[in-house]
């Protein structure tokens, strides 16, 4: 009898998107959001998270440290590409502030 290896992953194919399916009950006049368990604990999500609407789509914001990773994520980035700045870079930082902006704009 032959066994089959498993299969090996290729490091080129890109992790999918997690996808979990919602249910909107009704709770008096107002509708509740039920998530499963699974993307709670995984994200996070408790009585003190925040919820927005950002274009169109219902952002969910965890409780937990949110920049928790940069500082890895920055340190990777610097291995990977340097910290020299590019010339779009330059551009951008040495482009005059506009004050008319702040003073029109700006609303507190």
């Amino acid at each position: 009898m032959k066994l089959k290896s498993p299969r090996k992953k290729s490091a080129s194919r890109a992790p999918r998107p997690r996808e979990f399916r919602a249910q909107l009950v009704r709770r008096g006049k107002a509708r509740a959001l039920k998530l499963p368990k699974a993307i709670l604990d995984e994200g996070g999500i408790n009585e003190k998270s925040t919820l927005r609407l950002r274009e169109g789509y219902l952002v969910i914001e965890s409780a937990k440290n949110a920049r928790a990773g940069w500082e890895a994520a920055f340190k990777k980035a610097i291995a990977k590409n340097g910290n020299e700045l590019t010339e779009e870079d330059r551009e951008w930082l040495d482009a005059p502030l506009n004050p008319e902006f702040d003073e029109k704009e700006w609303t507190w």
